[in-house]
């Protein structure tokens, strides 16, 4: 697949009928309210099969109709659309090591703490398969009002393990290695992912800071009563990274299916040795598609892999990589079966109770796999 060209999907009603199972899950979760819309979309055989939508932003009647190029925010499948991105090109360019020590790219992480303290030993192998032993998420919007304050009070958290002895997703410890890999490119991560991986793909409606023009075409994810006291629409919905204006290592991100099945087909290409692949070796994919420490971590480098009772169901084999998104979406990527599948959805509107999800992404996912 050529990222700047690549083929049509399916027919509507060509797609509906070979996915039917998928449309039915889909409608029956708006139906339940799991969320009041979704972008849907698969690749498989070096092909766009599926690009669709179904629902509206809100619940209301009178919402928009979401489509299958409606941008959503991804919220953290930042960490691997654009910093676990930065960092296999980085690392590919001979750029990152990663086994640098976080303190070396960041002082401040360790001015401060004793000798003997911990955190002398993370590195930025640590932060991407998160066992670093920071803690996985901490409200240091509460307490810091800039994206100074934020990143110093981020800086100074205490490990909760040593380093490599605990698997546990970090907030924080994506936050610092998106400000790390800004050291090593000496530009921000906006920028940088921009040119050199969104650019280069033909992603062109994903990137960090919607413009205000255009939040009125994106769902909204939440009405905030905690912290922003408004509706959150076209700006991102995680607090720290509002703090950090909205570009951060660990969320800010929006982007669409079709823009997210483009880097998914890359990663195939790479992961299959073509010479389709414009950005990544297949030995770099490789890479950080493997399983890391300690034993039982599902946690590849930056990416995901499937688990028991994975978010993928249960045919996505175990060479597969993904992320989730608090704000509702996910992709996975089976780099073995030559498959992806986005779906994203603003399951947090109008606020974050609703769980639903959590038994609607295996179910997407199963029913995906069947039809192919």
């Amino acid at each position: 697949m050529n990222p700047e060209d690549p083929p049509a999907p399916a027919t509507p009603a060509a797609a509906q009928h070979r996915f039917a199972a998928v449309y039915t899950v889909l409608s029956d979760a708006i139906a339940s309210r799991a969320f009041p819309g979704c972008a849907f979309g698969v690749y498989a055989g070096g092909h766009t099969l599926l690009e669709d939508a179904l629902g509206r932003f809100t619940y209301e009647q009178a919402a928009l109709p979401v489509l299958a190029g409606t941008v959503f925010d991804i919220a953290s499948i930042t960490k691997v659309a654009a910093t676990t991105t930065a960092a296999m090109l980085l690392h590919q360019r001979g750029s990152l090591d990663l086994d640098t020590r976080l303190g070396d790219l960041l002082p401040g992480f360790v001015i401060g703490r004793e000798p003997g303290d911990l955190a002398r030993h993370v590195t930025l192998r640590h932060l991407l398969a998160h066992n670093s032993g920071l803690p996985g998420y901490a409200e240091l919007f509460r307490t810091s009002a800039t994206p100074e304050a934020l990143f110093r009070a981020c800086l100074a958290l205490p490990l909760e393990a040593a380093p490599g002895a605990r698997a546990e997703y970090s907030d924080p410890g994506f936050i610092l290695l998106g400000k790390a890999l800004e050291v090593l490119l000496c530009e921000p991560l906006a920028s940088w992912t921009h040119r050199e991986i969104f650019q280069p793909l033909a992603m062109t409606s994903t990137g960090f800071c919607p413009p205000p023009g255009a939040r009125h075409t994106m769902p909204p994810t939440e009405d905030d009563t905690t912290f922003r006291m408004r509706r959150i629409q076209g700006e991102v919905q995680d607090e720290n990274a509002s703090v950090l204006k909205g570009v951060a290592g660990h969320a800010g991100l929006f982007s669409t299916v079709p823009d997210l099945l483009r880097l998914a087909a890359e990663i195939l290409a790479a992961a299959g040795g073509s010479g389709q692949a414009r950005l990544f070796h297949a030995g770099t994919v490789d890479l950080f598609a493997q399983r890391q420490p300690p034993p039982g971590s599902s946690r590849a480098l930056g990416w995901d892999t499937p688990s028991e009772n994975s978010s993928a169901g249960q045919s996505f084999s175990p060479r597969s990589i993904g992320h989730l998104g608090f704000s509702g979406c996910s992709l996975w990527i089976d780099l073995k079966a030559g498959v992806a599948a986005a779906l994203l959805t603003n399951r947090t509107w109008p606020d974050r109770q609703n769980q639903a999800i959590r038994s609607v992404r295996p179910a997407f996912h199963n029913a995906l796999r069947s039809a192919l």
